[in-house]
């Protein structure tokens, strides 16, 4: 219950439904029990004339409450009943239909209050989820796989609801019901009542029984669920891959086996659940049977209880009969709801590595220069840096190129602060960007990825990302810049044509001139470049290319290039190899010098 513990805290600011809740609750479980005493001076007074009361009881004092309310009652019901019977019988039946009345309405009511609470956590542990995942550090989820997360912040989170709402009646309502119903049957026989609950301990432990193996086997299904999730990801993404190698039958036998893997996992689990209602219910009737014998017997041998009152303590043993099911059911979707707490709370309270220091300055200018001091840098146990050092001075290009692997798109993840140096510092104008606010370095900073990361929306919402409440011409200028306008204004809908899931009703080079586009609109002072040309054909190249040098014109840029013809401009060129500098200078410095960048233009030219 621990973990359910810390999820009820999204319940604070819905406090207010939980206190209506409950004395509806209270209410409930009240005219629940009443609605059983009802029957007793009914019986009483309708079929034993010797159980009537021809005179008006008298006050004597706290001590004889409960006789005095019965007999008050019992005379009111024998007035009516020598006036006129028929009207007697009215009477006692609407009494008997408004306690059900007022029951079922508290019932209702309970159930309505319930429902704000329960509905406002769901979207409060959503909201926090989703918050907490684009919080977290890109190397959080290198790890992960896409379908667990998605599985629980929807599967999971959907089972905490369902949970909240079984907990709250497990500990509201029915135990008031079988707390009043326990108090009414002590009144009535305190013998009677003790020897029921003999056997009560020996059904719950059966029960417990049951319920053993049900968290396990639910965090199994959600770790299933996740699997499966993340199988259906990969497949939408690579389609094209999958059809393309006649991979269809391996993907779907490797779907098959994890849903065949949860059909047997919910199979048991699912039937584990089943066996609790059944279970508690037959245990339940078997004391009712045990009450009939031994009840049975205080009423026809020892004399000791009436059969109205036999009467009514049976339809009160039974009304504990339904409370105990539902609690028993909870019982099970709590352990269900644990399990499920527990996969959302690893995410919640998983510590964010890369976050603003306490004292973090808010940097609105970029001055001077972008120095990286002696970084070693490693992903797991792979160094991909070694004591690499450069300076990027304001209004300077500096290019990165090397072979695959040499740690030219590390230098833009740690310049992004998508990961944080391991070993030496990287600085913007001498202050450590560790100690600069994430928000305001990024302000600071456009990027353009390798990948054309685009979103299922307008080309309108996708260029205006990183500028709230930019106009049309702001757009359209960065549409011109970035060689994009000229097919974005034969567009159907122009800048509201909507592009797909990821862009993919566009062509590569359109996405990435997109994407280009989105970080002339941003116009930071420092644009990083992760390899933005490698995705376009030769006349996007150049088209981009040519862009690409209007825009970085006074401006300060890192470009990470496999395409050597696109730096020759930049002012310093850093060569790469295996995490080190092997060589930097300008295009023809380099050139001169017949070393290693000489080569990787004789590949290129030769290519």
């Amino acid at each position: 219950m621990t973990y359910f513990r810390k999820i009820l805290q999204f319940a604070v600011p819905y406090k207010k439904y939980a206190v209506l809740n409950i004395v509806c609750n209270i209410f409930y479980a009240i005219f629940s029990t009443l609605s059983f005493i009802a029957l007793i001076p009914v019986i009483q007074v309708l079929f034993d004339k010797t159980k009537r009361v021809s005179e008006k009881p008298l006050w004597d004092g706290l001590a004889g409450i409960k006789d005095y309310a019965v007999n008050h009652f019992n005379y009111y019901v024998t007035q009516k009943v020598n006036e006129d019977e028929v009207a007697a019988l009215v009477f006692i039946c609407g009494i008997v239909v408004l306690l059900f009345f007022l029951k079922n309405m508290f019932g209702y009511l309970s159930s309505f209050f319930l429902t704000f609470l329960r509905n406002g956590v769901l979207r409060d542990v959503r909201d926090a989820m989703y918050k907490k995942i684009i919080a977290l550090p890109v190397a959080y989820f290198s790890e992960k796989k896409k379908g667990d997360t998605i599985s629980r912040i929807t599967a999971d989170v959907n089972e905490v609801q369902t949970s909240f709402l079984s907990i709250l009646e497990l500990i509201v309502r029915e135990p008031l019901t079988i707390l009043f119903t326990i108090i009414a049957m002590l009144m009535m026989s305190a013998k009677l009542t003790l020897f029921v609950f003999v056997f009560l301990p020996v059904s719950g432990f059966i029960i417990s029984l049951i319920g053993k193996q049900l968290k396990k086997q639910s965090n199994l299904a959600q770790e299933e669920n996740g699997h499966f999730l993340s199988i259906v990801e990969e497949t939408l993404s690579s389609l094209k891959i999958i059809k393309g190698f006649n991979a269809e039958d391996k993907f779907y036998k490797k779907f098959q086996e994890s849903t065949n893997r949860l059909n047997g996992i919910l199979n048991s689990l699912v039937n584990r659940q089943n066996m609790a209602s059944p279970t508690s219910e037959f245990l339940g009737i078997f004391v009712i049977v045990i009450i009939l014998w031994f009840g049975g017997n205080m009423v026809l041998i020892e004399g000791s209880l009436d059969a109205a009152t036999f009467i009514a303590f049976l339809g009160l043993a039974y009304n504990i009969l339904t409370p105990a099911k539902q609690i028993s059911k909870a019982s099970y979707s709590v352990k269900k709801g644990n399990a499920a707490a527990e996969r959302i709370l690893a995410v919640l309270e998983t510590p964010i590595s890369i976050k603003d220091q306490p004292d973090a300055i808010d940097k609105k200018e970029f001055e001077n220069e972008i120095s990286i001091e002696n970084i070693n840098f490693s992903y797991e146990e792979e160094k991909v840096l070694k004591n690499f050092s450069i300076k990027v001075p304001k209004g300077k290009t500096v290019a990165l190129v090397g072979q695959s692997g040499s740690g030219k798109s590390t230098i833009a993840n740690l310049i992004t602060r998508f990961y944080d140096v391991q070993d030496g510092s990287i600085k913007l104008d001498g202050t450590d960007i560790r100690n600069i606010k994430k928000a305001s370095l990024r302000n600071l900073l456009g990027l353009v990825t390798q990948d054309s990361i685009l979103f299922n929306d307008t080309i309108r919402n996708n260029v205006a990302l990183g500028k709230d409440n930019a106009t049309d011409e702001e757009i359209i200028d960065a549409l011109k810049v970035a060689n994009a306008w000229e097919f974005v204004k034969e567009l159907p809908n122009k800048l509201d044509t909507n592009i797909g899931d990821s862009g993919n009703k566009l062509s590569g080079g359109q996405k990435q001139r997109l994407s280009i586009a989105r970080a002339v609109l941003k116009n930071p002072p420092v644009m990083i470049l992760d390899e933005a040309t490698s995705a376009l054909d030769t006349e996007s190249e150049k088209l981009v290319q040519k862009a690409l040098e209007n825009m970085m014109k006074n401006r300060t840029s890192v470009i990470i290039a496999h395409r050597l013809s696109t730096i020759q401009d930049a002012d310093n060129i850093v060569v790469m190899q295996r995490g080190e500098i092997v060589e930097q200078g300008k295009h023809q410095e380099l050139l001169e010098k017949k070393g290693t960048y000489h080569k990787l233009v004789e590949m290129q030219s030769f290519a």
